[in-house]
């Protein structure tokens, strides 16, 4: 389980150390893919086999289906965690996420997302303010 915000730099060569917090969990490779809302995920293995296998079960009979397989699909990329913690990300990935220095890493439950601290700030800054109206719409799918 993945929880807290921590912030670190990404280096010019796309290395960005994982939260000291996050590593046991993450293990020595793991899979970077575009997210959502302007994101990168971070999933371990075994996550990124579950989120695999329900990829697989689109109906490719969907052209929506099709098109998010293949956007989903040709960004992933195994990094491996190097002695200090650190992984490379792809360029391609680093530049889809608008990633500079300043990195936020945001655990979110069964996953990591890796944000642009500004692209952080500017997300937390607009949904701050609907947090008890999104909490609402969703009692439907869970009660604390």
């Amino acid at each position: 389980m993945f929880m807290g915000e921590f912030a670190h730099n990404i280096d010019r060569k796309g290395r960005l150390i994982m939260p000291a917090k996050f590593r046991e969990e993450l293990g020595e490779r793991v899979v970077v893919n575009r997210g959502l809302d302007g994101c990168l995920y971070v999933y371990t293995l075994d996550q990124w086999q579950i989120v695999y296998e329900k990829l697989s079960m689109l109906p490719t009979t969907k052209k929506d289906a099709r098109k998010y397989q293949r956007l989903m699909l040709s960004k992933a990329s195994e990094c491996d965690l190097d002695g200090q913690g650190r992984i490379l990300i792809p360029a391609n990935l680093v530049s889809l996420a608008e990633l500079e220095k300043e990195c936020m890493i945001v655990g979110v439950a069964n996953h990591i997302e890796i944000w642009a601290k500004h692209k952080w700030e500017r997300m937390e800054e607009e949904e701050e303010g609907s947090f008890e109206e999104i909490a609402e719409s969703l009692s439907d799918f869970m009660e604390l």
